[in-house]
């Protein structure tokens, strides 16, 4: 049976609460989808996600990342300076954050452990990949998700709205709302995938232990 995992960095409590409260405030009158909320669409940076078979076995898998990200220096707690809020075709709202070496790794790591498993029949042959980067493509088409290796793109999902209005939100972002410079992030999970690859639910969950 397939099934449709992420992994992410969480945010710490506060910054978790200041994320839900950013999007409302980017959102403005509108309401952006999905809504990210403390108790269940989470903010999150995705470091991986995609359709994987039943061979993986989710906890050990980020007990094993996890100890690959600790022994390449991402331990305790992980600051990313914000690069402002984004457009991403088609209609998505990306808070951009930066991309250091540490996050490169952890993405590295993450690949290395959960690549095997991938179902690669579940790939959607069928989606419009027009508006992809070639590196976007080259990514999508080697595992199935937009954002790896040279595409890395680290970012929280603000949420999506139709084209125009976003369009608009991103534009006036900074002149609405002020942004925090930096995000501190001390977790990473195991997730179930919702709409749109949202953090819908917490399968596992693992601290950037402190070395």
């Amino acid at each position: 049976m397939t099934r449709w995992l992420g992994v992410a960095l969480l945010p710490r409590a506060d910054h978790l609460r200041a994320a839900v409260r950013l999007q409302k405030d980017v959102g403005g009158d509108v309401a952006l989808e999905p809504p990210l909320h403390s108790d269940g669409n989470l903010p999150h940076v995705t470091v991986f996600q995609g359709p994987f078979t039943d061979s993986l076995v989710a906890a050990e898998a980020l007990e094993r990342i996890g100890t690959s990200a600790a022994d390449a220096g991402l331990c305790g707690e992980v600051a990313l300076c914000s690069a402002g809020v984004v457009y991403q075709p088609t209609g998505w709202l990306f808070l951009a954050l930066e991309r250091p070496p540490l996050l490169q790794d952890l993405q590295k790591a993450a690949l290395a452990t959960l690549a095997p498993h991938l179902d690669r029949a579940a790939f959607d042959g069928t989606k419009d990949l027009a508006r992809f980067t070639d590196d976007e493509r080259a990514s999508y088409k080697k595992y199935g998700y937009r954002y790896t290796g040279d595409a890395y793109a680290p970012h929280m999902t603000l949420g999506r709205a139709p084209e125009d209005v976003a369009l608009d939100l991103v534009r006036t972002a900074s002149q609405r709302v002020v942004l925090p410079k930096e995000w501190v992030f001390d977790r990473l999970s195991v997730y179930v995938m919702g709409q749109h690859g949202a953090h819908a639910e917490t399968l596992f969950e693992r601290p950037l232990v402190a070395r």
